[in-house]
């Protein structure tokens, strides 16, 4: 596979790399391997303190990382600057909570002390992790931050759309202090992954990605006795009860669908609203939508931002005309896009059939699905009714009737009144389709430790 840096809104081809050869492969994992044994024994206040100098260095920077963000994946520059201090946060948080979170538990057991029996947690060593373009530093950030404080080493493999990011990821660790081989990155092709799966120092994979590369990584791994955690896609539902602050919800709505132009995993993909309220809820919607313009995603005044490339623009284009094959209402909102760069313009779909194949889909960009229900019932009926369980949100001024709403739903995360959020102290992950696994907090490193127990005795040996 290529690797290469295509700016979204011009179509320059501003940089390519060469794919890694499978000796450079093998030299990135022993490298790898070889610093896992020393950084283990680190002590974990200084692996805290590289994980804040990394923070110091994103927002010391915050400009010219974002730059890069906004060249290789045309996200937008407030955008971009957002994603870097999102980087930065959780790495400090895992700089201030690492230690916390890693401390010996100790639990009761029938004929021993309180302190007879702990739960130590020990790094696994090397971790293969693939990451996706949509968000190419929070991605990274996300899962090495918590496995560095725990311990473990990291070879990357990137999108081959964002080689820059990549290496920006690594540089930014080598910036903090880190010694060699702690975040390798590597330009892998696909196939790579069976070489690298299979090596007896790699002890786990990471990845963020489509159910296909998930299926793909997860069966090679599961060949070779790994350890994997996968966050795919997603569909998320948005409800909007009857009772819920109609314009607010709209607005968020918009905001939902269309940051990062619509390719959040998270992203409120599918509108699902009660149909009192539903008329209303349209008019406001399209409202907000409309005024979104596409445009420089360096110019502050631009709000949508282009796809990720034009390969993307097309798929996409490619699922609406499923739908309109199948009877779906396609309408598209507010202006036309610029022909130059991978833009696509807001679209709209409504009178989705059920059992569809444009109901079971995730659009990854400015496309919606909106639908009708008749009621509460309806409309937890049609949120569980997809393949994927990432994220949700529930619209209602009943607070307490919202959170019932959410425990009906069969996804990872529900957020109430606003759409699913990303935050450095808030868990992430699905369940379904969309994955297995937790990132953030605890959760995110607890998925590659070994979670030992030791067991103090003095038993004199009869029983």
């Amino acid at each position: 596979m290529a690797y290469a840096t295509t700016n979204p809104y011009t179509g320059e081809v501003v940089k390519t790399f060469d794919t890694a050869t499978p000796e450079q492969i093998d030299a990135a994992i022993a490298g790898a391997h070889e610093r896992f044994l020393s950084w283990r024994e680190t002590p974990i206040e200084q692996r805290a303190a590289l994980l804040q100098k990394a923070a110091d260095e994103l927002r010391e920077n915050s400009r010219e990382y974002a730059e890069i963000l906004t060249l290789e994946m045309g996200k937008l520059i407030g955008e971009a600057e957002a994603e870097v201090e999102l980087s930065a946060k959780i790495l400090e948080y895992y700089a201030r909570f690492g230690a916390e979170h890693l401390t010996p538990r100790y639990i009761r057991a029938e004929g021993f002390g309180d302190t007879d029996v702990a739960i130590v947690n020990e790094p696994l060593g090397v971790l293969y992790t693939v990451e996706p373009w949509n968000f190419p530093f929070y991605q990274v950030i996300r899962i090495s931050a918590p496995q560095l404080i725990a311990g473990n080493t990291l070879v990357l493999k990137h999108a081959s759309n964002v080689p820059q990011s990549a290496l920006a990821m690594e540089e930014l660790y080598r910036k903090a202090g880190a010694p060699e081989g702690l975040l390798t990155n590597i330009f892998a092709s696909h196939e790579a992954s069976e070489q690298i799966l299979s090596d007896p120092r790699v002890r786990g994979v990471a990845l963020t990605g489509s159910e296909g590369a998930g299926a793909a990584i997860a069966s090679t791994a599961a060949r070779n006795l790994k350890k994997s955690t996968l966050e795919l896609g997603g569909a998320d539902a948005f409800v909007v009860l009857e009772d819920a602050e109609i314009e607010k919800a709209a607005k968020w709505a918009s905001f939902g669908r269309h940051w990062n132009a619509g390719q959040v995993c998270v992203s409120s993909k599918r509108l699902i609203v009660v149909d009192s309220v539903y008329d209303e809820f349209l008019a406001a919607y399209k409202g907000f939508v409309a005024e979104l313009v596409a445009g420089d995603p360096l110019d502050p005044a631009t709000t949508l931002a282009p796809l990720s490339s034009q390969k993307a623009a097309d798929d996409l284009a490619k699922q609406v005309e499923l739908a309109r094959s199948e009877g779906v209402t396609v309408e598209e909102i507010g202006a036309p896009v610029p022909e130059q760069g991978a833009f696509y313009r807001p679209t709209l779909l409504t009178d989705i059939p059920e059992g569809s194949e444009t109901s079971q889909l995730e659009f990854f960009g400015p496309v919606t699905q909106l639908y009708r229900a008749k009621d509460e019932d309806d409309a937890v009926r049609i949120a569980n009714d997809t393949p994927f369980g990432l994220g949700g949100s529930v619209f209602s001024t009943d607070i307490h009737r919202a959170q019932a709403v959410a425990l009906r739903i069969d996804t990872g995360m529900v957020f109430i009144n606003q759409p699913t959020g990303v935050k450095a102290d808030i868990p992430f992950g699905g369940v379904k389709h969309s994955g297995y696994g937790h990132e953030l907090i605890d959760l995110g490193i607890k998925e590659f430790v070994n979670e030992k127990t030791i067991v103090v005795s003095d038993i004199d040996g009869s029983f």
